[in-house]
């Protein structure tokens, strides 16, 4: 699991009463361990720029107010000012904080965000994404990979078709929820990617990785079985690539993400409704 996934496990282990373990050369805890027993690892500005991109993104700090002052984030998180300066550093290069000599840190608006980086639309995705906001996903998501697939149809790189094969194989097999069909379907879609062979294509892989498994969250909150109409979809789109067929490879891949997005709209509608998570949401593959 990566830093970006676990802030608030995170939050609970930098918490000022939790046991300080060996220092390193900046003061703070090489490892530390938290009140569940957790261990804390080296990289302390990570953790600490992934608990505070978690607060600014859920407006704990909103746009436009001050963080707290240096010395209150210090006593808060009990680090050096070298790790809350490279944490800074972090959030100022992602565009959602700007520090200004005797005025302090202040959280930039949401239009400075950079919302092309993983690690903020992550922070967004762990924080119960709206609709407005998987809906805006979505339409990026149908922008980029329909034309992608479309491409992969008319380049049909073999390596690249058999990593999508190989995806879709996997999916199949895990289908009733006996494997990790999650990581076979993100392979599926990043496969297509990596078949056009374009270089600013591939680098929207990050982007989709955050973005699926920010949509599988919402509809894989417990082992479920593979819709059976969307793994045909999955296929429709692998044979259109095989075969050469760019027209049906777009339209295929059209199809999956309308179908897709109706689903989490669905789970996020039912989750609205009772104010709780759905024990059988609709969203079983995007």
């Amino acid at each position: 699991m990566t830093s970006s996934e676990r802030p608030d496990r995170m939050g609970r282990e930098l918490h000022a009463k939790d046991k300080v373990g060996p220092q390193n050369r900046n003061g703070d805890s090489a490892v530390r361990r938290g009140s569940e027993g957790v261990t804390f690892g080296r990289n302390i500005h990570e953790s600490l720029a992934n608990i505070l991109g978690t607060e600014i993104v859920s407006e704990v700090h909103p746009p436009g107010s001050l963080l707290p002052n240096e010395f209150e984030m210090r006593e808060r998180f009990s680090v050096s000012r070298t790790a809350l300066r490279e944490a800074y550093r972090v959030l100022t290069a992602k565009g959602l904080i700007v520090s200004r000599p005797k005025v302090g840190t202040r959280v930039r608006p949401k239009s400075d965000w950079n919302m092309l980086d993983p690690e903020v639309l992550a922070w967004h995705l762990q924080m119960a994404p709206t609709e407005a906001f998987i809906t805006d996903l979505f339409v990026l998501r149908q922008m980029v990979e329909p034309q992608a697939a479309a491409m992969a149809a008319r380049l049909r790189p073999r390596a690249s078709i058999e990593r999508i094969a190989a995806a879709y194989a996997e999916m199949e097999r895990f289908r009733d929820g006996t494997g990790d069909i999650v990581t076979a379907d993100l392979q599926f879609h990043l496969g297509i990617l990596e078949a056009t062979g374009n270089h600013f294509i591939g680098a929207l892989g990050g982007l989709i990785h955050a973005a699926l498994l920010g949509s599988f969250k919402l509809g894989w909150e417990s082992p479920k079985k593979m819709q059976e109409s969307r793994l045909l979809q999955h296929r429709s789109v692998l044979e259109a690539i095989r075969a050469g067929n760019p027209e049906d490879a777009d339209r295929y891949m059209n199809i999956l993400l309308a179908d897709s997005i109706n689903d989490v709209r669905e789970f996020l509608r039912r989750r609205g409704a009772d104010g709780s998570t759905p024990t059988h949401a609709a969203a079983t593959s995007k």
